[in-house]
């Protein structure tokens, strides 16, 4: 492949007025004469439709914003706005300095999704053994902002001070303290002051440094939500606590479980729960900070998804009504990339000097420039912008999966609240077993977990419950991956 992605020795198609096929103007139009209140997303269908049934092949290049706006008269943000939800949708890509491009990627997926006779097994490579993977609670990739990020690194580069670049304070710098704060004072109610905000490595580290404070302290068990994520165990059990899985119902976790189980810490995802979906009630959220108070104990809230809710705005932090009692979690990892390793916990202030001097003794702080780099984009409004695009594709997308799962599995229910990026199916039980199921998906390049992977109880209906993630795949491949999925289960 040459450095602008076609094939060597062939020239890239354009769909610009040069082209001897028909430009793209021409196959928009009908759009750009939608109504204005809808024309932006109408020549967004448009364009989608023109990419998949291959009136734009793949490797076509595009007309720049400003040309093709000028040829539909139409605004140049409207296009601007389509190439880029598309390009995060993965019909489109963008090469810096060279336009933009219809994907090579576009041609498999919609060979996937077309009728007639799949092609056999092994017959086309691919990366991994399933060629679309719902796995839960990952992001797409794609959509990482490179262009603001390196601005934003260049900004800092040319700023920091010198004396910035030594060992930082094992919390964090205090612009990026000061800029969480205020952030998530204003998106999710946390009460929080910045000398008690530590900078961390994800919500992972957090809960690591949380749990060896905890063993120090003579706490020798953790309570873990049943179902909820394994890597919660995981985690806690490597700083030598044990864990314990208590149930849940509709509303959250009961009390009596608690008491019952004699721990004095636990670790919750209230504003939605994972997996179920659920969002905790707020009586059971104010009964499990009642029982923290009885038993002396801390709660920690993983608020791993909080910003994305599709329904309405999002339930704030638990930690709000009791700062001396919740240790507050969050990353970026769901709305910039967890490659970036950042993420941030809020301490009581029991446990702020412990918790401090366990970070600084684990990794002696964290890296400076990407922590300003991050400062930078939060005061800047770069964040939240990035949020608003995150939360746009990822709710047409649920809403996409939505759609294939009513298309392809009639009578499937869909539990748990408009958040996340992830959703539980129940498919009805004539679809099973689970084992058959899953059989049946992995065998067609398909892979799908099983909400019993994610906890204790198994269902007694026979209806398969699944765990399906969406939020790193395109609606093309969503679509496709289902479609496989009912054509093999006959």
């Amino acid at each position: 492949m040459t450095p602008s992605g076609t094939t060597s020795g062939a020239a890239p198609q354009r769909a610009g007025r040069d082209s001897g096929a028909q430009p793209a103007w021409e196959l928009l139009l009908p759009a750009a004469a939608a109504p204005a209140r809808r024309r932006g997303r109408a020549l967004q269908e448009a364009l989608r439709e023109a990419v998949r049934t291959g009136r734009l092949a793949s490797g076509t290049r595009l007309p720049s914003s400003r040309a093709l706006a000028a040829d539909l008269r139409v605004s140049r943000g409207l296009v601007t706005e389509a190439y880029e939800q598309l390009t995060a949708e993965g019909y489109l890509r963008s090469d810096r300095g060279s336009g933009t491009w219809v994907s090579d990627a576009v041609r498999t997926a919609r060979a996937a999704a077309a009728p007639g006779p799949r092609a056999p097994e092994g017959s086309e490579p691919c990366d991994s053994g399933a060629t679309v993977d719902f796995r839960p609670g990952v992001p797409d990739l794609s959509l990482f902002p490179r262009a603001a990020w390196a601005a934003a690194q260049r900004a800092v580069l040319a700023e920091l001070p010198h004396q910035a670049l030594g060992y930082p304070d094992p919390r964090g710098l205090p612009v990026l303290r000061s800029a969480l704060a205020a952030m998530l004072t204003r998106r999710r109610g946390v009460v929080v002051d910045p000398d008690r905000l530590v900078v961390c490595s994800g919500v992972a580290q957090a809960a690591t440094l949380l749990g060896f404070v905890l063993r120090e302290r003579g706490h020798g068990r953790v309570g873990v939500e049943d179902p909820g994520s394994p890597e919660h165990a995981r985690l806690f059990a490597s700083t030598g606590l044990e864990t314990v899985w208590l149930p849940l119902d509709e509303e959250g976790l009961s009390p009596e479980p608690l008491t019952q189980a004699g721990v004095r810490a636990v670790v919750v995802t209230p504003a939605h729960q994972f997996p179920s979906g659920i969002a905790w009630s707020a009586e059971r959220r104010g009964m499990l900070l009642d029982w923290a108070r009885s038993v002396d104990g801390y709660v920690l809230e993983d608020d791993y998804d909080g910003d994305f809710r599709y329904d309405r705005a999002p339930v704030g932090a638990l930690q709000g009504l009791d700062p001396e009692r919740v240790v507050y979690t969050g990353s970026v990892s769901k709305s910039l990339a967890p490659g970036l390793r950042l993420g941030w916990m809020v301490v009581p202030e029991s446990l702020t000097d412990e918790v401090v001097e366990r970070k600084r003794t684990m990794d002696l702080g964290h890296p400076a420039l990407d922590q300003a780099a991050l400062a930078f984009m939060v005061t800047g409004g770069g964040y939240d912008r990035q949020l608003r695009r995150c939360q746009r594709v990822y709710r047409e997308r649920r809403d996409a999966l939505l759609a294939a799962l009513e298309k392809y599995f009639p009578g499937t229910s869909v539990t748990g609240i408009a958040a996340g990026l992830h959703v539980i199916a129940r498919v009805p039980a004539r679809y099973g077993p689970t084992e058959r199921f899953l059989a049946e998906a992995a065998r067609v390049g398909v892979s799908l977990r099983a909400l019993e992977e994610y906890g204790t109880a198994r269902p007694a209906d026979g209806a398969v419950r699944l765990v399906i993630g969406y939020a790193h795949l395109t609606p093309t491949a969503i679509a496709a991956g289902l479609g496989r999925t009912a054509e093999a289960l006959g």
